[in-house]
């Protein structure tokens, strides 16, 4: 008997020994991410073929100490390869793990290459091919620490590639995790088993094969193990013939009733031509539906519901899969009573949406992604009803409810104030609570929630429990449908940084303050266009600027120069340094109707331009960055040390009864007086009165001041 190395995913080795031995190996024994298992020649292939489990079978030639890339040599050269496949066989040699010196897999691949040539170079026969793309054999070389194990892939690639499945869906499960999925959810054949998003279908058809006793490799095309010298071809045609036997025959006798759900008219193709490759396409009941209008399917007993929901690697689309396992735990509690569902995912906070508890779970790494696979036994005491409700309702648990209180009140203060007003955009939270540490705008029927930077004190996994708390509450409380919830995460930004962009979705709405059309951009950049609480300063400065000449500095999306314009101002000129946000300006300023060669966009380095240009002004406006060390700017800026600077130069521009208003949001920024007044100028700090109603709570968000000419 051979000594083999079954390779299997992180969490899955007792399973696959409990499979392995049902196949006949013996001597088994599990190790990490895999088990070792004695086998003859027919028990291997058997394993090999009959395996829903394994990604690989190896042939273990040798085991030796690695502590450096000259032992890898020696140990690679002490097998006699000629033994065991010729030279006219194909091959190529992979290689997995690192250890202090053999730091690259490439490089670790070649020295036991270089070994294995030079054994046939010097039995004086010619060296085999190295044929990376469709080599006969492949060599498999596994390093752990110092500890190597080498020897022969018996599949030849990976056991996952059935053979049946040509297209998949997003994010496919690969066939052998489909298999482990279907047999740890508890899962027997005879119950039935539905996929409420079934994608191309693999759980059922991994499934289906179980039950139609149809061997997984039964359609694969080469083996590795025929490439090797004492392949018995007479044994391994005995093993296939059998299993193509069981194959015609098993699906007749199947009583077994699977059921697959598909939204994707295109996926749901796909999932049929699946299946009728892998021999169970009059097996499985494929219909196109939505998981979230789930019902239980005519024909469809108490079994097992079993789903791999997306999960989302980025948060940016979490409002949308809190609706989906919420929904989807609703229709489970709803229609599903007295079946078990088994979920898996990589998130435990979206599981946490289906509002049930688990009876079991099991941690299943899909590949580098941390995941678990969920049992939850659903009774008819899921579905809490009052008398007189509604038929397909369930009650709703409570999520965050001293954050869901606030946000109420919140809500119906804000809105009264909002609509007498006349603004459609604002702010209804703003870390009121300490524990719930977010921000949350309105935009006509859109919110944005943005999650501010947890203290390092407070650990990932609760800070981001605590995020979604307030997604899930918020979308309960406001009723604001999902695909219309945009979470970003703020932190504390300099400079340009603020204005990096998140994405391409160039998705605008447009806005109403106080009769002025805005154009913002909820998803690509941190910030919208559109910085709410600098409403009152821009109403402020459309009443000020009738027949005036009015400059708007660091100009960001020209807001400010649209409220002059429709205040009456008789010119407006507008300064910042971006292309894109001065188109974004002038687009603002036309869809006011404010269109002519009185109103001016620059693009410019402001600082440069200040020191440059002797042009006149009656108001002007200027809102700086508190930091910036943009490359297109020659300087560095400080809002803090560079002030009197920007006041030196203003003050040229100002014209005798002109008035400057300055703003920034450095919170601890102090107005150099002193110096102020040795310029001649006046400043009136008037920040109490530019913060709105629905930022009352953040005192220092802005600063706000009224520079003019000293008097006299």
């Amino acid at each position: 008997m051979n000594q083999y190395l079954a390779i299997t995913s992180r969490g899955l080795e007792n399973l696959l020994a409990e499979e392995l031995e049902q196949l006949g190996a013996q001597s088994i024994q599990v190790v990490h991410a895999g088990v070792r298992f004695k086998a003859d020649q027919s028990t291997a292939y058997r394993c090999c073929l009959w395996t829903r489990i394994s990604s690989r079978i190896i042939q273990v030639l040798s085991e030796f100490t690695v502590r450096d890339d000259m032992d890898l040599y020696l140990g690679a050269a002490a097998i006699n390869w000629t033994e065991y496949f010729s030279n006219a066989t194909r091959i190529v040699v992979d290689f997995n793990g690192t250890n202090r010196e053999i730091r690259n897999s490439q490089y670790g691949a070649m020295k036991v290459k270089d070994a294995i040539v030079d054994r046939f170079t010097k039995a004086d026969l010619r060296r085999p091919n190295i044929d990376r793309e469709q080599p006969d054999l492949r060599i498999h070389m596994r390093l752990s620490g110092e500890k190597g194990v080498l020897g022969l892939d018996m599949a030849g690639s990976g056991l996952h590639q059935r053979g049946y499945r040509t297209e998949a869906g997003r994010a496919p499960l690969r066939e052998t995790h489909a298999a482990a999925l279907v047999l740890k959810s508890g899962w027997t054949p005879g119950q039935p088993l539905l996929d409420p998003m079934c994608g191309s279908g693999t759980l059922l058809i991994e499934a289906a094969m179980m039950a139609a006793d149809i061997a997984p490799g039964l359609k694969r095309k080469r083996w590795g193990f025929e490439s090797i010298k004492d392949f018995d071809k007479d044994a391994w045609l005995e093993i296939h013939a059998e299993a193509s036997v069981k194959a015609r025959r098993g699906p007749a006798k199947v009583q077994t009733k699977f059921f697959g759900f598909e939204l994707e008219h295109r996926v749901l193709a796909i999932a049929r031509d699946n299946a009728g490759r892998a021999g169970v396409k009059e097996l499985i009941n494929f219909q196109q539906g939505d998981a979230t209008e789930l019902k239980a399917p005519e024909g469809y007993d108490a079994g097992i519901v079993i789903c791999n929901p997306p999960y989302g690697e980025r948060l940016g689309t979490t409002p949308e899969l809190i609706n989906l396992y919420t929904e989807l735990g609703n229709r489970l509690k709803l229609a599903f009573a007295g079946s078990s569902a088994s979920i898996y995912s990589g998130s435990n906070e979206l599981l946490s949406c289906l509002r049930m508890r688990a009876d079991k779970q099991f941690k299943l790494p899909n590949g580098a992604l941390d995941c678990v696979l969920k049992t939850y036994l659903i009774t008819a005491g899921s579905v809490k009803k009052e008398e007189g409700e509604a038929e397909g309702h369930v009650e709703q648990d409570n999520v965050a409810p001293d954050f869901a209180n606030r946000l109420k009140k919140n809500i119906t203060k804000l809105n009264k104030w909002a609509k007498k007003e006349g603004i459609d955009c604002y702010r209804i939270y703003d870390a009121d609570l300490p524990n719930y540490n977010a921000a949350i705008d309105k935009y006509n029927d859109y919110l944005i929630i943005q999650e501010y930077a947890a203290p390092k004190t407070v650990p990932e996994e609760i800070a981001r429990r605590r995020i979604m708390d307030v997604l899930r509450a918020t979308i309960e409380v406001t009723g604001v449908q999902t695909d219309k919830v945009i979470l970003k995460v703020r932190e504390r930004q300099k400079g340009k940084n603020q204005y990096q962009k998140l994405s391409n979705a160039e998705r605008h709405i447009i806005v109403n303050e106080y009769g002025v059309d805005l154009k913002v951009n909820l998803y690509d950049y941190l910030d919208t266009g559109l910085f709410l609480d600098h409403r009152i300063t821009r109403k402020m400065l459309g009443d000020m600027a009738k027949g005036k000449d009015f400059l708007n500095l660091f100009a960001y999306t020209g807001s400010a120069s649209v409220h002059a314009a429709c205040g009456g101002a008789k010119s407006t000129t507008t300064i910042d340094m971006s292309n894109t946000y001065l188109g974004w300006a002038q687009e603002n300023m036309e869809l006011n109707n404010q269109v002519g060669d009185q109103h001016e966009f620059i693009q410019a380095d402001c600082l440069q331009w200040l020191q440059e240009v002797d042009d006149t002004f009656d108001l002007i406006f200027i809102d700086p960055p508190t930091f910036s060390n943009s490359k297109r700017m020659k300087q560095t800026f400080d809002i803090q040390r560079d002030h009197i600077m920007l006041m030196e130069n203003l003050k040229r521009m100002l014209r005798t009864d002109g008035k400057i208003v300055f703003s920034n949001n450095k919170r601890q920024f102090k107005m150099d007086l002193e110096k102020l007044n040795e310029l001649g100028l006046d400043a009136k700090n008037i920040s109490d009165k530019t913060l709105p109603m629905d930022f009352a709570k953040n005192k220092h968000i802005h600063n706000c001041w009224i520079i003019t000419h000293k008097e006299g």
